[in-house]
C-alpha cells in the first residue's frame, strides 16, 4: 500500500478515471488535472463516476499556472491529458498540435520546478501506422501505405512487391513507426519528448502504447472516442453499426481494467527506468466480428452491421499488439477477456441513453476529402 500521491493528467476521462480508481484502490492518494472538454464531458461538469476521493482540478494542460499548482506535493505523474482520435486530427490540425504536443511540453517545463520519482506518458497504437505483417514464407516485414489509387480500387489488403497477399501478426514495440495522422505523429512527439526527459533528468519514464480501449464510462456521444463505443451508440439508438471498408480490418480491443493495471504497474516497477510498451489483449479480432457480438450481447441480434465499402484517409488495415515486453517487463497478464469485457460493457449501457453524433462526424470527414 502507498501515501504516495499521483497527479493524472485527464483523470475525468474514461481511462482516467479507471486508472484514479486503481490507485486508490492500493492506498495511493491521487490527484486529477482535467479540462472537463464537451466533447467528453457535454455537461462540462465532474462526471459521476469519478470517484469522490479524488482531487479534481479544473483546468487545461497548457495552462502552465494551473499544471505547476497541480503538481505541488505530488510523488509521481500518469499524463493522459489529450485530444483522441485520428479522423479529427486530421482537420483540427492546430488544436491536436496544441492540446497533445504544447501540453505535453508545458508539464515537462514544470516537472523542472516540481520534480517527480516517476512518468507514465499514454502513447497509442496509432504510431505504428500499419502493424506487422509476414511473407508467404513466414518471414516478417512492414508494410507501407496504402495508396488512395489501391482503395479506390477497394484492394483493402497489403501485397509485398511480387503481388502476394500479405499476413498480419502480433505488432511489437521494435516495428519502426510509421505516422499516418495528425493525432499520430502528436502521440510519437508526446511519448518520445516524455522519454527524452526521463533521460536528461533521471526521472524514470514509461511510454504505454495503449490498443483499443473499450469499458464503462466510455463517452458515448463523442463520435472520435473507441470504435467499440461508437458501435454502441448506434446500436442503442436501434441504428446499425458503420463499418469502413470490408470490415475484415483487424484490430486488438483490451478492457479499460486491463489498461488501469498496466499503468499501475508501470508506475510501481522500480527496475522499469525508460520503456516504451505496448498495452493490449494479444489477441485479434475483425471489426466486422465486433459489430456482431457486440449487437448480440446489447441483445439487439437482429441488427447487421452497415458495410460502408468507404475508407477513410489516414486509416491503417490491421494493428494488433505483442505484449511479451509488457508481460516482461511489468508482470502485466490481460485479466478481461473480449466476451467478459463486452458483457461488462452491455450492462453499464442498459438504461443509458445517448445521442450519437456519427452521422455528422462522417459528414465533416466527408465535407474534407478524409473519406471516400
Amino acid at each position: 500500500m502507498s501515501a504516495e500521491r499521483i497527479l493524472i493528467t485527464g483523470g475525468a476521462g474514461f481511462i482516467g478515471s479507471h486508472v484514479a480508481t486503481a490507485l486508490l484502490e492500493r492506498g495511493y492518494h491521487v490527484r486529477a488535472l482535467d479540462s472537463l472538454d464537451p466533447q467528453v464531458h457535454p455537461e462540462s461538469a465532474r462526471p459521476a463516476y469519478l470517484d469522490p476521493e479524488v482531487e479534481l482540478v479544473v483546468a487545461d494542460v497548457r495552462d502552465e499556472h494551473a499544471v505547476r499548482r497541480a503538481l505541488l506535493d505530488v510523488d509521481g505523474v500518469i499524463h493522459l491529458a489529450a485530444r483522441v482520435g485520428v479522423g479529427q486530427s486530421m482537420y483540427e490540425i492546430s488544436e491536436y498540435v496544441s492540446v497533445n504536443s504544447l501540453g505535453t511540453a508545458v508539464l515537462l517545463q514544470a516537472l523542472l520546478e516540481h520534480p517527480v520519482k516517476r512518468l507514465v506518458v499514454a502513447s497509442s497504437m496509432s504510431v505504428y501506422g500499419e502493424g506487422l505483417y509476414r511473407r508467404s514464407d513466414g518471414t516478417p516485414t512492414t508494410a507501407g501505405e496504402r495508396s488512395r489509387q489501391q482503395l479506390a480500387r477497394r484492394r483493402w489488403d497489403l501485397y509485398d512487391e511480387r503481388g502476394e497477399r500479405l499476413e498480419p501478426m502480433p505488432t511489437p514495440e521494435s516495428k519502426p513507426p510509421a505516422l499516418a495522422s495528425i493525432y499520430a505523429l502528436g502521440k510519437f512527439e508526446q511519448e518520445r519528448s516524455a522519454l527524452l526527459f526521463g533521460a536528461a533528468y533521471d526521472v524514470p519514464t514509461v511510454a504505454l502504447r495503449f490498443f483499443n480501449v473499450y469499458g464503462r464510462h466510455q463517452a458515448l456521444a463523442n463520435p472520435y472516442t473507441g470504435v467499440i463505443a461508437i458501435f454502441a451508440a448506434r446500436l442503442l439508438n436501434r441504428r446499425p453499426p458503420l463499418i469502413f471498408e470490408d470490415g475484415e480490418q483487424r484490430r486488438d480491443f483490451v478492457s479499460v481494467r486491463d489498461v488501469a493495471s498496466a499503468c499501475r504497474l508501470a508506475l510501481e516497477r522500480p527496475d522499469v527506468r525508460s520503456a516504451v510498451i505496448n498495452v493490449g489483449s494479444g489477441t485479434s479480432v475483425s471489426v466486422q466480428e465486433i459489430a456482431r457480438r457486440l449487437a448480440r450481447i446489447m441483445g439487439r441480434p437482429e441488427i447487421e452491421p452497415e458495410i460502408t465499402g468507404e475508407y477513410r484517409v489516414g486509416d491503417i488495415r490491421n494493428c494488433f499488439a505483442d505484449i511479451a515486453t509488457a508481460r516482461r517487463l511489468l508482470g502485466f497478464a490481460p485479466a478481461v477477456d473480449l466476451e467478459d469485457g463486452l458483457a461488462e460493457l452491455a450492462e453499464w449501457l442498459e438504461g443509458q441513453a445517448v445521442e450519437e453524433r456519427v452521422d455528422q462526424a462522417r459528414g465533416e470527414l466527408r465535407s474534407r476529402g478524409l473519406t471516400v
